[in-house]
C-alpha cells in the first residue's frame, strides 16, 4: 500500500515537473529570439539562469543549515551540474535560434527514452521487456505526431545542425536527471538542485557578467529569462528530483512523453502558434502508454547494487 502511494505521488510530482519544464522551450525562444531577430545571447541565458538559481540556492542552504555533501556525492552533483546547468540549456538555446519550439519538441520527445536508458546504466535499474516496449511505443507516438504535424503544415522533418544540438541537449538533460536522482535519497530533492547550482557558480556568475547584453533587450526576452532562471533551472527540479526518487527513474521518466504536447500548447499564447486538433488524439494515446508502462513496470525487480555503492538513506 505504501509503495502504491509512493508511485502515485512520484507520478504526480513528475507531471508537475514536466509542466514546468514544458514552458522552457517557448520561454527560451522568447529569451534568445531568432537568428534574424536576436535578443539575449544563448551563453547569457545559459549562464545567467544558472547564476540566478545558484544565488537563491546559497540563501536557502544557509537558512536550512544544510550539511555539505560527501566526497562521493560531489561526483554525481558535478555530472548533474554539467548536464542540467550547462549542457542542456546551452545546446537548447542555440538550437532554438534556428528552429521553432514545435520543431524542437520533435527531438525533445526522445528525452524519456534517453532518461530511462541512462537510469538503467547508471542506477542499475531493470524493467521487464513490456516496459521497454511501452517506452519505445510512447516515444514513437510522439515522434510520429511531430512528423505528421510538420508535414501537415507543409514542412518536413530535416535532421540538420540544429537537430544535432537538440539531441545533445536531450543527452545532457537525461544525464543530469539521473545523476541528480542518484543522490536525492541522501541529500533531498531540494538540496540536490541547490548544490548543483551552487557548484556551478564559479563558472556561471563571472560568465553572466562577461556575457551581459550590451544592446537593449525587449521586455518579453527578459520575462523568458526570468522564467528559465527561476522555474526551469530551480523550482521545477524540486518536484522532478523528488519524483524520480519516490517513483523510480524508469517509471517517472515516462511522464516526459507529455512534455512536447504541453510545450506546443504553451506556445499558443507565447509564440502565437495554432494547436493542431490531432494533438488531443495523440496526447490521449501517449497518456495510455505512460499508464500502461507504469503498470507493467511495477513487478520489475531492481538489479542488485553493491552495498558500498548504495546511497545512504536520509536520517
Amino acid at each position: 500500500m505504501t509503495m502504491m502511494k509512493d508511485e502515485t505521488k512520484g507520478l504526480l510530482l513528475g507531471v508537475l515537473g514536466v509542466a514546468i519544464f514544458a514552458m522552457t522551450l517557448p520561454m527560451t525562444r522568447l529569451a534568445t529570439g531568432t537568428a534574424d531577430a536576436p535578443q539575449l545571447s544563448p551563453w547569457f541565458v545559459t549562464l545567467g539562469r544558472a547564476a540566478v538559481a545558484g544565488l537563491l540556492s546559497v540563501v536557502v542552504l544557509l537558512l536550512w543549515r544544510a550539511p555539505r555533501p560527501g566526497p562521493r556525492q560531489w561526483k554525481a552533483l558535478a555530472f548533474a551540474a554539467l548536464g542540467n546547468a550547462i549542457g542542456f540549456p546551452l545546446l537548447l538555446a542555440y538550437g532554438l535560434r534556428s528552429v521553432t519550439a514545435g520543431h524542437a519538441a520533435v527531438v525533445m520527445a526522445l528525452l524519456p527514452l534517453a532518461t530511462a536508458a541512462v537510469a538503467a546504466w547508471v542506477l542499475h535499474q531493470r524493467a521487464r521487456p513490456a516496459f521497454w516496449f511501452c517506452a519505445v511505443a510512447g516515444s514513437g507516438l510522439v515522434v510520429a505526431f511531430s512528423v505528421l504535424r510538420s508535414g501537415g503544415a507543409g514542412g518536413s522533418l530535416v535532421f540538420a545542425w540544429a537537430d544535432l544540438l537538440l539531441v545533445g541537449a536531450v543527452l545532457s538533460a537525461s544525464l543530469g536527471y539521473v545523476y541528480g536522482a542518484q543522490v536525492t535519497p541522501a541529500l533531498g530533492a531540494e538540496r540536490v538542485i541547490c548544490w548543483v547550482t551552487v557548484l556551478a557558480l564559479p563558472v556561471t556568475l563571472p560568465g553572466t557578467w562577461l556575457t551581459w547584453p550590451a544592446q537593449p533587450v525587449g521586455a518579453a526576452a527578459w520575462a523568458g529569462f526570468a522564467y528559465v532562471g527561476l522555474f526551469s533551472m530551480w523550482i521545477g527540479f524540486f518536484a522532478w528530483y523528488r519524483a524520480l526518487a519516490i517513483g523510480g527513474a524508469l517509471r517517472v521518466s515516462q511522464t516526459q512523453l507529455l512534455q512536447p504536447f504541453l510545450s506546443i500548447l504553451f506556445a499558443v499564447p507565447l509564440l502565437g502558434e495554432s494547436p493542431d486538433p490531432m494533438t488531443v488524439v495523440f496526447t490521449a494515446a501517449v497518456v495510455g502508454t505512460v499508464l500502461l508502462g507504469r503498470r507493467l513496470a511495477r513487478p520489475a525487480v531492481p538489479a542488485p547494487v553493491p552495498a558500498d555503492a548504495a546511497a545512504p538513506r536520509p536520517a
